[in-house]
C-alpha cells in the first residue's frame, strides 16, 4: 500500500446510528416496593452485535430507565466493558472475566448478590455474555440458587444472530462431548435479534430464517441491521418460562453438567500504555484477514493513535473490519493513553499476534520537520517534511508540484531519503477508514 494523498483522502468514517427507547412507566417508589430485579441475559456468538445493541439501549435518552450491567468477556483483557462504561456513566457496571457459563460461573452469584442493595433504583439488570457461553448455565442461576431466587426474575434470554457467519456456525462439527453455543444460543432465546441483515440478500435472509426457526420455532425474530429495535420488545417482557425450558431441556435444573468449550478456540489480549501507528496496524491486519480470517472469529480493540485526541474503536469478524475515530471517546487530560486489543479464534499463533501488534507501536521517527525525502506517490517524487503525526499519519509531506500528501509509516516502502526517484513504482493510495474524495 503507497502513501496516503491528501487530495484524495476518505471524507467520512463507520459511524453506528443510535436507537431509541420506550419511556419507563415505573415510578421510583415502585422500585423500591418491588421484591424482586427484573434480569435480561443478552446472548449471542462472537461479533453478532451484542455490545453495539446494548450501547443503544444505554444511550438512548427517551426511555428514562436505569440498568445495572454485568459484562462478561472471554478474554483477560476487556474491550468492551471500557467502550459501555464511557458511553454510560450514570450506570452500574461490573465486569466479569472469563467464560460466565462454566469457568466464572459462581462468581455470578456472589456479584449479584453484592448488587442487589445496589439497583434499588434500576430498572432491571442486564447480563452481557461473552460469545463463547451457553446461556442455559446462566439461566440456571436464578432456579437453583435460594437467595439468587428472591432476589431476581429472569425477565427473557434475547439472542443476538449475525445473519452473514449464523450458518457456518450452526452446522459446524464439534468435537465429540463439546456443545455447539450458537445452536444453544439460539434454543434457549426468548428473542431472537436477525442482525446485519444489511449484509446478506433475500435469498440467504431467508434461508438463515428457516435454520434458525428449525431450532427455535417460539421465539420471536426481529430483523434489524446495527442492533436497532424498539427496547420494549427486549425489555420487561416476562418471557422466560421454566416449564417451556424444561420441556425442551428436562436436564435444565441439573446442576452436576459441566459445559465443554472447543479447546482449540481461545482468546489472546494485547495491553500497553502507549501510542500505535494506527494505518501500519491495519495494514498488519488486512494480511492476518487475509492468511487467517477463517480462524478469526473476533478482534476489537480500543487504540490510542499518535496524533489524535479521540480513541480510535475497532472491531472484526473474519473478514469483516469495523473502525472509526469515535467522537464520543475522547481522551482525558488525566487519562494514560494505552491500547488494549483482544483476538478471538481457533489455533491462534499468539506469539505472533503479540510481534504484530508492538511491531506497530509507535516509535521515534527517522525525520523531522523541514527535511528532504521522496514520498511514494504516483511513482517517487521530491518533498519536504512540514509535519508530524498529522491526523495519524507519522508524516505530511509538501512535494515539489505543491502537492500534499501523507505517509501512513515511518518505512522506505513509502517515504525515504532523496536517491534521485528511481526504483518507484505506480501508486494510489487513500485512508483505509474510508472511501470517497477530500481530506479525511
Amino acid at each position: 500500500l503507497p502513501i496516503s494523498q491528501i487530495r484524495s483522502a476518505a471524507t467520512g468514517t463507520c459511524a453506528q446510528p443510535s436507537s431509541s427507547t420506550q419511556s419507563s412507566t415505573m415510578a421510583p417508589e415502585a422500585k423500591k416496593q418491588r421484591s424482586m430485579v427484573p434480569v435480561t441475559i443478552l446472548t449471542g456468538f462472537l461479533g453478532s452485535g451484542k455490545t453495539t445493541l446494548l450501547n443503544h439501549i444505554l444511550e438512548s435518552q427517551e426511555h428514562g430507565m436505569k440498568f445495572a450491567i454485568i459484562e462478561n468477556e472471554f478474554g483477560e483483557v476487556g474491550v468492551d466493558e471500557k467502550v459501555i462504561k464511557e458511553a454510560s456513566e450514570e450506570q452500574l457496571i461490573e465486569v466479569m472475566n472469563g467464560c460466565i457459563c462454566c469457568t466464572v460461573r459462581g462468581d455470578l452469584s456472589v456479584v449479584l448478590k453484592r448488587l442487589h442493595e445496589k439497583t434499588v433504583d434500576f430498572d432491571g439488570v442486564i447480563i452481557e455474555t461473552t460469545g463463547l457461553a451457553d446461556p442455559a448455565p446462566v439461566a440456571q442461576t436464578f432456579f437453583v440458587d435460594d437467595d439468587i431466587k428472591k432476589m431476581y426474575s429472569l425477565d427473557g434470554i434475547i439472542t443476538v444472530v449475525d445473519a452473514k457467519h449464523i450458518m457456518e456456525r450452526l452446522q459446524e462439527e464439534k468435537p465429540e462431548g463439546v456443545e455447539n453455543e450458537s445452536v444453544e444460543q439460539v434454543a434457549f432465546a426468548d428473542r431472537i435479534l436477525l442482525n446485519k441483515c444489511d449484509l446478506v440478500d433475500n435469498e440467504t435472509l431467508d434461508a438463515v430464517t428457516k435454520a434458525v426457526r428449525g431450532i427455535n420455532a417460539n421465539a420471536e425474530i426481529i430483523q434489524t441491521q446495527y442492533g436497532q429495535v424498539d427496547p420494549k420488545k427486549l425489555l420487561k417482557i416476562q418471557a422466560f418460562a421454566l416449564e417451556k425450558v424444561l420441556e425442551m431441556d428436562p436436564e435444565f435444573l441439573n446442576t452436576d453438567g459441566e459445559h465443554q468449550h472447543d479447546l482449540t478456540v481461545s482468546s489472546h489480549s494485547v495491553r500497553f500504555e502507549g501510542e500505535l501507528n494506527h494505518q501500519q496496524l491495519r495494514m498488519w491486519i488486512s494480511e492476518l484477514q487475509q492468511n487467517h480470517g477463517k480462524d478469526l472469529f473476533r478482534y476489537k480493540g480500543v487504540l490510542a493513535v499518535k496524533g489524535v485526541p479521540r480513541k480510535f474503536i475497532f472491531q472484526g469478524v473474519h473478514m469483516l473490519f469495523n473502525g472509526s475515530f469515535d467522537e464520543r471517546f475522547e481522551w482525558k487530560r488525566d487519562e494514560v493513553r494505552e491500547c488494549r486489543l483482544v483476538f478471538i479464534g481457533r489455533n491462534l499463533d499468539k506469539d505472533f499476534l503479540e510481534k504484530g501488534v508492538m511491531a506497530c507501536r509507535v516509535a521515534d521517527l527517522r525525520f523531522k520537520i523541514g527535511d528532504t525525502i521522496e514520498a511514494n506517490c504516483d511513482g517517487w517524487a521530491r518533498g519536504r517534511v512540514i509535519a508530524l503525526w498529522d491526523e495519524g499519519n507519522p508524516y505530511r509531506v509538501r512535494l515539489e508540484d505543491g502537492d500534499e500528501c501523507w505517509a501512513p509509516v515511518d518505512s522506505d516502502q513509502f517515504i525515504r531519503k532523496p536517491t534521485g526517484g528511481q526504483g518507484g513504482y505506480q501508486v494510489q493510495h487513500q485512508p483505509w477508514w474510508g472511501k470517497g474524495q477530500g481530506k479525511q
